[in-house]
């Protein structure tokens, strides 16, 4: 099954984790994917390998999406390499965990500028681009923290609800031209920024997951290509929880 073949994807912090396996989920539909990454420039250049592997075309594109320039500079690379973006999805992210009374100031504004401020940026720059080809999707991961909140996750937990408040309202300012806009919120899901922590804090985790089971990236990835498919066509403004039932 090819339903993505010569569309143009960019995937904002790709290099590992969730992004990785996004990009390697929507390149197997016969997506082009565009790799964004901050400083794994390793990583980026074997993906695109991995990538070209499955007959694809793929890019690495070293930016900081959380600069105005930066991801300007993403877009705009995007668009020289393969001409349009069919699908934009927000990825990039970082965890300053702390509790609020310990928690830095440096801290906050470090995670809202990467999630939150970070989306807004390349959702702007990306838009001038759909609203020419009049259809896109975008398609934003938030997190389940974003709708329930967790203790020690202040900052993260705030910037991923402003993904969620950002989804609904540029769902309705795009709508007209044929552009969906959701988001994808992931619970528990093993990767590197999960693994660090402590066997005591997984297991308190795993007994509030009705499913019994920790996520995969790839569990994320499936419902990422299922928002890019035509299947989606007629969905937008929403926010999937792929959370083993962790928030209902």
């Amino acid at each position: 099954m090819e339903d993505l073949k010569g569309k143009t994807v960019v995937v904002t912090g790709a290099s590992r984790g969730i992004g990785k396996a996004i990009a390697l989920k929507l390149a197997g539909l016969g997506a082009n994917i565009v790799i964004n990454y901050r400083s794994e420039s390793k990583s980026a250049e074997d993906l695109v390998e991995e990538i070209k592997a499955l007959g694809v075309k793929a890019e690495a594109v070293q930016a900081d999406v959380s600069s105005f320039e930066g991801a300007k500079n993403l877009i705009e690379k995007a668009v020289e390499v393969f001409g349009r973006i069919d699908i934009l999805v927000n990825n990039a992210g970082i965890t300053k965990d702390g509790l609020l009374l310990r928690m830095k100031e440096e801290d906050f504004d470090k995670v809202i500028e990467v999630n939150l401020k970070g989306a807004f940026n390349c959702i702007r720059h990306v838009s001038s681009v759909m609203l020419k080809q009049k259809c896109g999707k975008i398609i934003n991961i938030s997190s389940v923290v974003g709708i329930a909140g967790n203790a020690g996750q202040v900052n993260y937990s705030a910037a991923k609800a402003g993904i969620i408040g950002m989804t609904k309202s540029v769902a309705r300012e795009l709508a007209s031209r044929n552009i969906t806009v959701n988001a994808v919120a992931p619970g528990f899901i093993k990767t590197n920024m999960t693994e660090v922590l402590s066997d005591k804090a997984k297991e308190t985790t795993l007994k509030g997951i009705p499913l019994k089971r920790f996520g995969t990236a790839e569990d994320v990835a499936n419902v990422v290509a299922f928002l890019s498919l035509p299947y989606s066509d007629y969905i937008t403004g929403h926010v999937i929880n792929v959370d083993g039932g962790m928030v209902m």
